[in-house]
């Protein structure tokens, strides 16, 4: 590890002790991990502690871990994850978070630290389900309002629940179930045993 990582790590757990359920070092990287009861208070001390202050936040994303490694994942589901970065220290920390409930996943808001993460917020519960508690405005971004489900949860089938169309009979666009038939995706190499020999075409 690197003197500067290594700085980093110590500053991290001074400042946090107990409250650090993990401090990972991988390529050259920190991650951080807080209960979900902690993040907001762990974000503010890393936006406003003077030996820290990361002041910017360059991501956050949501992520469902349930089929991570494999299916051999134990641990809790959604998790929610900010990139962080110090410009005074020129340091960068990844700082996660699991929610408690798998069936109702709620984190605190970050935007009245990050003002940015509003939008990053927005995009997580749409595609994810995560509710961010005190988030002023959390709505779809990305999908339609009348959408079901959230399509980035690995148990969201490929071809979704619904489907939209123009109906010209009724002047408007209506929903309906699916109707895309299940199709072969085996590639032809694959399926034909004599695809690609000279005298088989």
């Amino acid at each position: 590890m690197s003197a500067k990582l290594e700085l980093l790590s110590q500053a991290l757990r001074n400042v946090f002790g107990r409250r650090l359920q993990s401090l990972v070092v991988e390529r050259g990287e920190i991650t951080i991990e807080v209960a979900a009861a902690d993040y907001f208070e762990v974000a503010r001390a890393l936006r406003d502690h003077a030996g820290l202050r990361f002041a910017q936040l360059i991501d956050l994303s949501g992520v469902d871990y349930s089929t991570y490694g494999n299916g051999k994942w134990t641990g809790k589901r959604f998790a929610s994850v900010a990139q962080l970065l110090s410009v005074v220290h020129n340091w960068r920390l990844r700082l996660r978070t699991f929610a408690d409930d798998e069936a109702f996943p709620v984190i605190d808001s970050v935007c009245e630290l990050w003002p940015g993460a509003n939008w990053y917020e927005r995009e997580a519960f749409d595609l994810y389900g995560i509710l961010y508690s005190g988030h002023e405005d959390l709505r779809r971004i990305l999908t339609d309002y009348g959408f079901s489900g959230h399509p980035l949860r690995k148990d969201f089938p490929v071809s979704g629940y619904t489907e939209m169309r123009y109906d010209p009979e009724a002047g408007r666009v209506v929903y309906q179930p699916v109707t895309i038939e299940p199709r072969e995706n085996t590639p032809r190499i694959v399926r034909e045993e004599s695809y690609g020999d000279a005298g088989h075409g």
